[in-house]
């Protein structure tokens, strides 16, 4: 399937792969310092291309990377979501965030569920991780809503080295029984 059909909708989402489009509001989520401060800390517009681009090719290169998350009756662009596995990571993981102005009305749950089910059903990952710093309440609470338990502590590599994160987790058979919740 080429990349650009890729595209999963759920009740009120769509994620489809990132692509230029979705500059403005990748660019405007980065410099959101209360967004960015588990996430490895706020980006210029300059960097924010470069991560946007990054994520982009990661699709190209491994054939999978996070979503975009698209509002469907808008169209509006409220954050990244899905999976992710670049060069060094301790796991394969289902990262998400959401803009701001868009937490805690469910959209990071709807578009984790069906993150974590692409992850198993279409590119068949026995593990899924979550790398969550222990400070950060919201996605400890969307992790273990999933099903994910703390495994312990676990190493990004550079240039997240220093940055303190759990290892929240489950494996494919456990998310099998968990999903099942949200059917």
């Amino acid at each position: 399937m080429a990349i650009d059909d890729i595209r999963i909708e759920t009740e009120r989402l769509i994620l489809r792969p990132p692509n230029g489009d979705d500059f403005e509001g990748w660019a405007a989520f980065q410099a959101d310092e209360a967004t960015m401060t588990y996430i490895g800390g706020v980006k210029s517009r300059a960097e924010s291309w470069r991560v946007l681009c990054a994520m982009v090719g990661a699709w190209h290169v491994r054939g999978y990377a996070m979503f975009s998350l698209i509002l469907k009756d808008s169209g509006q662009w409220i954050g990244r979501i899905g999976p992710w596995y670049p060069e060094g990571w301790p796991a394969k993981e289902v990262g998400w965030a959401v803009a701001p102005e868009f937490a805690g009305k469910g959209y990071a749950l709807e578009a984790a569920v069906a993150s974590m089910n692409y992850a198993v059903d279409t590119l068949a990952w026995s593990d899924i991780c979550h790398t969550i710093d222990p400070k950060n309440h919201a996605s400890i609470r969307l992790a273990e809503r999933l099903g994910s338990t703390n495994r312990g502590p676990t190493k990004l590599p550079d240039p997240f080295q220093d940055a303190q994160v759990d290892d929240w987790g489950q494996s494919r058979d456990q998310w099998m029984q968990n999903r099942k919740q949200f059917e």
